[in-house]
């Protein structure tokens, strides 16, 4: 099961009633965050979640309402006395990024270990999950990811047994693990059938549509995309802060075959995107113009 939570759903700048722009998923004791706008530990307190146990940052890019709630966010996760590594995952220049917003959160009990990512599509093999990073179409480096949650094949007990496989093997190869005992060895194909289908979920904003985007988001359990502007007749403005429309993104739910379709990111000028839900649904009838705090548990089939 993944459990995900849209904490912050405002672009720009935060409002009273939205925060900006960050996501939390919870999966197997580890915890994910995309993004840290200004406000999301507020988010992340209404939720009734905490951010000591983020073992994984994502950033999308380096504008300030992506980023500008982590100096807080790391000094609150330092005075919760956390001592783990914390990784964080973005765009070349993280790093650099990240030790100049420190200058206010210098000391931290803690280290941070960087992965910058620079290519079209990188994968990232995590404990239990897999994260794969593809440029968007921004007005500056910005990626979109997708978090696969894998599910092994079924184990057989008439497999395992046929093929003499004692008993205390059967939960390392059901892991999939390879085994040796006493001079054989017995590999995860042996008693695993196919693999089964398992957790997609796809975040992509601040970006124009590609199909780098719709090839990603393919047969995702939920995408979660931007939609800068729902109004009518905003498509020159958002073709020219290369940003997306409502109907842009259930365009590409659509094409991309998803269950599911939360938008999110809205202009501070929206004051009721969720006004314009109607009129997406004849797009894409599976889509929700979200509110923060917005949650929903993925589990697998």
């Amino acid at each position: 099961m993944l459990d995900v939570c849209l904490l912050g759903t405002g672009g720009m700048m935060p409002l009273p009633y939205r925060w900006l722009t960050a996501l939390m998923m919870r999966y197997n004791g580890s915890s994910i965050l995309i993004d840290c706008g200004e406000g999301t530990q507020i988010a992340m307190k209404e939720k009734g979640w905490s951010p000591k146990p983020i073992d994984v940052m994502c950033f999308t890019h380096f504008h300030a309402d992506h980023i500008s709630g982590l100096p807080g966010m790391l000094l609150s996760m330092g005075n919760a006395e956390r001592t783990e590594p914390l990784h964080m995952i973005g765009p070349k220049g993280l790093t650099r990024v990240v030790n100049s917003l420190r200058v206010i959160a210098p000391e931290l009990p803690f280290e941070i270990v960087y992965t910058e990512i620079s290519d079209q599509e990188e994968e990232i093999q995590m404990d239990g999950f897999r994260l794969k990073a593809f440029r968007a179409n921004h007005n500056i480096t910005c990626y979109g990811y997708s978090i696969y949650i894998d599910r092994a094949g079924k184990f057989s007990v008439d497999a395992a047994k046929e093929a003499g496989i004692p008993l205390k093997l059967w939960n390392p190869l059901q892991k999939g693990e390879t085994v040796e005992y006493e001079g054989k060895i017995f590999t995860p194909d042996m008693v695993l059938g196919p693999a089964r289908k398992g957790i997609k979920l796809t975040y992509c904003t601040d970006s124009r549509p590609t199909g780098l985007i719709v090839d990603n988001a393919m047969d995702s359990d939920l995408f979660i995309c931007e939609g800068m502007y729902g109004e009518p007749g905003m498509e020159e403005k958002a073709r020219e802060h290369k940003h997306m429309t409502f109907y842009e993104a259930a365009g590409m739910a659509k094409d991309a075959g998803v269950k599911e379709l939360w938008l999110t990111h809205f202009s501070p000028s929206l004051s009721y995107p969720k006004n314009y839900e109607k009129q997406v649904r004849e797009i894409f009838p599976n889509t929700h113009v979200a509110k923060d705090g917005r949650s929903i548990e993925l589990e697998f089939e």
